[in-house]
């Protein structure tokens, strides 16, 4: 494919996928395409679309992974945008520290190397970026490959996974999980809120938008449908449920461009102003994967994308927000979850030494293989996936497992360099106002 017809094959993708929020606000998007300009590894977080539009229906890269799929494992639950910064930290319902995958905007049902490949050419983007060798990056996909088909053959024979918590886990990871540790609800709090008259409300600025009446009441009845959405132990604490406070947001991250979101200050479980808790109200984004992904079955189980983000999230995580629930507003699914101080994303910066490299790459993979492992009917309850996720994986790596680390590696160093053209074929659309809309 020559570089214009590729400029072309950007340019038509985009335009299905942001179109529609681009129209609705280019503002938001120039600061995302901007964010996206300023490396190849930002570019990718922000393009789903395209590697969707590259690894299925026929695309330039839909040949890699072909061998490990069957009826099966090219129908599970997925995260739909595994890359290495998607994980980090989070209280679960259990109120312990966990290690895991995080941000499931885009789960949906799909082929699992679509995760597994996603995540490996972003292994390779990190690498280039901190001028790795070749010989290193392959090291690390292939750790990344053996410790994720190790950890299915461990669930496949024992059916438990560990969670990767402050007993449990070492190295960069141990750390990761202290930094979080020492963060306080006070603090986070005291950024966002204000102590007016014995009570808190939110601080305007910085995001922070006042909503007009009609919009205010149309959120707290949107709130009030979203309690009946929340997990038992969640809706037993009524006086946890009161608002005190609404604002709006606008987002203009990689991810949640030109998405209407607000932010709930709510009475925390005791009387105590530090307990108080923010949620946010965010309309759901249709999923890259979607778009390639078309049997009935799988759309028809989903009544808005709110309710597919946390049913794809339920089914994912062993342990999820407590918080998390979907609602609708203005006739658009919405995902509502806790803005919480203890949710931290995996920072690669400091990561230098290959130690501390493979080190974290190895838990990138057995956390990817307990995540896919635990969304089957059988562990998550729902009927979707009607089959045992380990079982047909372990079975389907079985079959080649040099074979499946040699994909993965091949796939992680042509995929990268791809994306490396790509990034660069984008900035040269950006700047010289080839993106319509903008």
């Amino acid at each position: 494919m020559s570089t214009a017809e590729r400029s072309e094959t950007v340019l038509r993708v985009f335009d299905t996928a942001f179109g529609d929020l681009l129209a609705q606000d280019p503002a938001a998007f120039r600061v995302k395409f901007r964010k996206m300009a300023a490396s190849a590894f930002a570019f990718y977080r922000g393009t789903a679309c395209l590697f969707y539009a590259d690894v299925a229906d026929g695309g330039a890269y839909a040949g890699h992974g072909g061998d490990f799929l069957d009826g099966r494992t090219g129908r599970v639950w997925i995260h739909g945008d595994l890359h290495a910064e998607n994980f980090g930290t989070y209280l679960n319902a259990e109120g312990r520290l966990v290690f895991n995958v995080n941000d499931f905007d885009e789960a949906y049902v799909g082929a699992f190397t679509w995760d597994v490949q996603r995540l490996a050419a972003s292994l390779a983007l990190i690498g280039y970026a901190k001028a790795l060798s070749d010989g290193t990056i392959t090291e690390l996909v292939r750790c990344f490959a053996e410790a994720y088909r190790a950890q299915i053959s461990r669930l496949v024979a024992t059916g438990r996974a560990e969670a990767y918590t402050l007993d449990t886990s070492t190295g960069p990871v141990l750390e990761v999980l202290r930094r979080a540790r020492v963060r306080t609800r006070v603090s986070m709090l005291d950024t966002d809120t204000v102590v007016e008259g014995h009570d808190r409300r939110f601080l305007l600025g910085n995001g922070a938008i006042e909503l007009d009446p009609e919009t205010r009441a149309e959120v707290l009845a949107a709130f009030d449908a979203y309690r009946d959405t929340l997990p038992p132990a969640s809706r037993a604490r009524p006086d946890a449920l009161r608002v005190k406070d609404v604002v709006g947001r606008r987002g203009i991250g990689i991810g949640s461009a030109g998405l209407p979101s607000y932010n709930l200050l709510l009475e925390g479980p005791t009387d105590a102003l530090e307990n108080d808790v923010i949620i946010y109200l965010k309309q759901g984004q249709t999923p890259a994967v979607s778009r390639h992904v078309t049997d009935p079955a799988i759309r028809s189980y989903f009544r808005h994308e709110g309710h597919r983000t946390v049913i794809s999230q339920r089914a994912l995580q062993a342990h999820s927000d407590p918080w998390l629930g979907h609602t609708v507003l203005h006739g658009r699914g919405q995902l509502v979850a806790e803005v919480s101080p203890y949710a931290t994303d995996l920072d690669w910066t400091d990561l230098h030494e290959p130690a501390d490299l493979l080190a974290v790459t190895e838990y990138l993979g057995r956390a990817t293989a307990t995540m896919h492992a635990a969304a089957d009917e059988s562990s998550s309850g729902h009927s979707l996936v009607p089959f045992s996720t380990e079982h047909a994986i372990d079975e389907a790596i079985g079959r080649d497992e040099a074979g499946f680390t040699a994909m993965l590696v091949d796939f992680a160093h042509t995929y990268g360099a791809r994306t490396r053209t790509d990034h660069q074929l984008f900035v040269d659309l950006y700047r010289n106002a080839r993106i319509p809309g903008l």
